[in-house]
């Protein structure tokens, strides 16, 4: 094993004297091409180019001598520490961090960034972190090949972005270039590269002194609690303006069942949207479900054939200060052009538009109806589209709490489906 395993961060300015007294006393050292042209690096040193950091730890495992491994900016973010430090290696390592990438990115654009999300985008990661610029207004992504800042702008289509994009910081051919998304898919951008993702709706709640948190604070943009009363997203007047099936109005008050607070929170237990997901909220009324699934820090994409509904749910999201995308249009035909969602809450369009979606195949799909046949019908169409189904039978009754005489009641049946995943 090494006798020392020094890792090296370096951001384009000269070696720190830590940096250079460890670089002297290499035996090994492993980087990048550019890490290995350094002239600090010793002429007689073995010289690894690092691919795999897999590969070059077992290498640095089986050396005799002291060991070095370069990498750019600070190493302990996103960066080879985590890999050197993987217990199979038995490695114990000393860190000469750098300023990170995402730190000069946002010092490059003039910005703070104690607010801002960070993701790593690969190939196999790129949609989820599409998903986070789509339900965050500042993000930082940290690109990588075939996943750069004409595939984030590709997938963004129909959301409006920033992009300032940073070519090759810290080197002689650094370039940083300010866009919007819709343009970057036109460039041809060179590696390595960070981008900015800055956009979305501004506002709700906001605490004196500013931030406390790293990345977005849920606390610091909306009111506390879940299932929240209608009033709270749409003061004017939710819905269409007349009960459907399974309506009541007691004491002045008028809803219908698919509206009721209680089942909205039911439906958001079962589908659990968390950061990296796209929801499809289909039917989306005033907007509470959308804004309340965005709260959690998922994308959100909210349909509805009825382009004032999708107007209610723009004006409840910058109420609560949450960025979500509308999408006027009937379903199931207005969902064909839809990026692919995680979880989907159908609130409208009955089984034609479930079984649309379980062609789809996200994780979860929630549902609810008014009456036994309906119910029966959409958990038949969950079930035949490969999902297990749960179905329950939910009553509210609301209570004035002067007298504890009934204000209003809703009964609906819940249909949830989980996606069984068949083995191939």
């Amino acid at each position: 094993m090494a006798d020392r395993v020094t890792v090296i961060g370096w951001d384009g300015s000269p070696l720190t004297e830590a940096a250079r007294s460890a670089l002297s006393a290499a035996t090994l050292v492993a980087g990048a091409a550019h890490h290995l042209a350094l002239p600090e690096v010793p002429p007689d040193a073995e010289r690894i180019r690092l691919g795999s950091v897999d590969l070059a730890a077992r290498r640095i495992a089986g050396h005799r001598g002291t060991a070095v491994v370069l990498a750019d900016g600070d190493p302990g973010f996103f960066g080879v520490v985590r890999t050197l430090r993987a217990p199979e290696h038995g490695l114990e390592i000393e860190v000469v961090p750098a300023v990170s990438a995402v730190a000069a990115a946002f010092a490059r654009a003039g910005m703070p960034w104690e607010d801002a999300r960070v993701v790593v985008a690969h190939q196999r990661t790129l949609r989820r972190a599409v998903n986070v610029c789509r339900a965050h207004p500042k993000v930082a992504v940290l690109t990588s090949p075939g996943a750069g800042p004409a595939e984030l702008a590709l997938l963004l289509d129909g959301v409006h972005r920033t992009f300032v994009v940073c070519e090759e910081l810290g080197t002689d051919r650094e370039q940083v270039s300010v866009l919007t998304s819709d343009k970057a898919a036109d460039h041809v951008w060179r590696d390595p590269n960070v981008v900015l993702v800055i956009g979305g709706v501004s506002g709700g709640t906001v605490v004196p002194g500013g931030t406390w948190l790293t990345g977005q604070d849920p606390a610091v943009r909306s009111v506390r609690g879940w299932g929240l009363p209608l009033e709270e997203y749409d003061p004017e007047g939710y819905g269409p303006g007349s009960p459907g099936p399974g309506s009541s109005a007691r004491g002045g008050a008028r809803t219908t069942a698919g509206e009721d607070p209680a089942l909205r929170a039911a439906q958001l237990a079962r589908l659990g949207p968390r950061t990296g997901d796209l929801v499809w909220d289909i039917g989306c009324a005033g907007g509470a479900f959308a804004v309340e699934a965005a709260r959690f820090g998922a994308a959100v994409i909210a349909v509805d054939a009825d382009p004032a509904a999708c107007a209610r749910t723009e004006a409840a999201a910058r109420r609560h200060g949450v960025p979500l995308q509308t999408v006027p249009g009937r379903a199931p035909h207005v969902l064909e052009s839809l990026p692919e969602p995680d979880v989907v809450r159908v609130a409208g369009g009955g089984v034609p538009v479930v079984r649309a979606c379980t062609e789809r195949r996200p994780e979860r799909i929630v549902a609810h109806a008014s009456t036994r046949d309906e119910a029966e019908a959409i958990g038949a169409a969950l079930d035949g589209g490969g999902y297990a189904v749960e179905s329950l039978l939910l009553q509210t009754v609301g209570l004035d709490p002067a007298d504890w005489s009934e204000r209003e009641r809703s009964v609906v049946f819940l249909l949830s489906g989980r996606r069984i995943d068949r083995a191939p």
